[in-house]
């Protein structure tokens, strides 16, 4: 039994969730601003955990074939043969189902639009077809990476308005040199799945390139929350704190001297830290109430 259970729960990679929980819930306060309708929020919570294991126990049977030749993925329960392709298919469709019924009944319209928008994205355009074809495929994948808070936020305020516009463009920029960092340091791995991410295609000098510049418009846009009035002082201290340093410890990388793979590690860890912080800071450094011009939903 504890076996079978493993299989079922490894295959919906449990930690890609638990990342996710963060940002849904640092979303979904923003947007109650104090105002908590806690059944709301749990069914939100698991709908979203739900939907997102779908889609990962779904790429999994998507990427078994890629998943073979990269060290960090042949343990993979649908490599090693523990888990038919058939079985982590069906498991993720019947998740998927449960999650989007939670979402429909218990949320509205909105949130469970974007769900449904990040599911597509990512199981249809990126895990189909971008991943495997085209350097543009990080760019396209980012935009599912960036819906959780945003279904967390409208599910909360019955809305797509101008927070949720900046969260989703937020958490979109994030996620460039969160992934391309990850690919400098599995270089080996993608270079042997022959996938076209940034430094296998274009080289290090230009995944670098665009590390620090996606960090720096990452921070410019994270201030757009405080000067839009939907959060306060406090979220603007922790934007330009932790932002300033992850840009910092990015131009690094010019050094001459420096360790790519372990400077790359350092970024990857440091932006796991970073979108924590802000995730938490909105949660509790949220504006009860918005000028009106911002609060216009589109």
């Amino acid at each position: 039994m504890n076996a079978l259970f493993r299989r079922y729960f490894t295959v919906t990679k449990p930690g890609i969730i638990m990342g996710n929980l963060i940002s849904v819930t640092g979303g979904f306060m923003l947007g109650a601003r104090g105002n908590i309708d806690w059944s709301i929020m749990f069914a939100t919570l698991l709908g979203l955990s739900l939907v997102v294991a779908s889609g990962c126990a779904i790429n999994n049977c998507i990427d078994s074939d890629i998943d073979t030749k990269m060290q960090r993925t042949r343990s993979r329960v649908t490599v090693t043969g523990e888990m038919s392709l058939k079985a982590a298919f069906f498991h993720g469709v019947v998740l998927g189902v449960i999650g989007f019924i939670l979402l429909a009944v218990y949320t509205n319209t909105t949130a469970t639009f974007f769900a449904a928008l990040g599911y597509v994205v990512y199981v249809g355009a990126y895990s189909l077809y971008m991943k495997r074809n085209s350097v543009y495929g990080t760019l396209v994948g980012s935009l599912s990476g960036a819906v959780p808070p945003v279904v967390g936020y409208c599910a909360a305020s019955g809305q797509f308005d101008a927070a949720a516009a900046i969260l989703l463009l937020m958490f979109s920029l994030w996620q460039m040199p969160h992934s391309y960092a990850i690919a400098i340091f599995r270089f080996k791995d993608y270079e042997a799945s022959n996938i076209p991410v940034l430094p296998v295609a274009k080289g290090m000098a230009k995944a670098k390139q665009h590390i620090v510049l996606y960090i720096a418009v990452f921070a410019l846009v994270a201030m757009l929350l405080p000067i839009s009035g939907y959060t306060g002082m406090g979220f603007m201290a922790v934007a330009c704190t932790t932002s300033l340093w992850w840009l910092m410890m990015a131009l690094r990388g010019y050094r001459r001297d420096i360790n790519l793979e372990g400077w790359a590690r350092q970024v990857f860890g440091f932006s796991i830290l970073n979108i924590t912080a802000l995730s938490i800071a909105m949660a509790v450094d949220y504006h009860e109430s918005v000028p009106q011009l911002f609060a216009m939903a589109f």
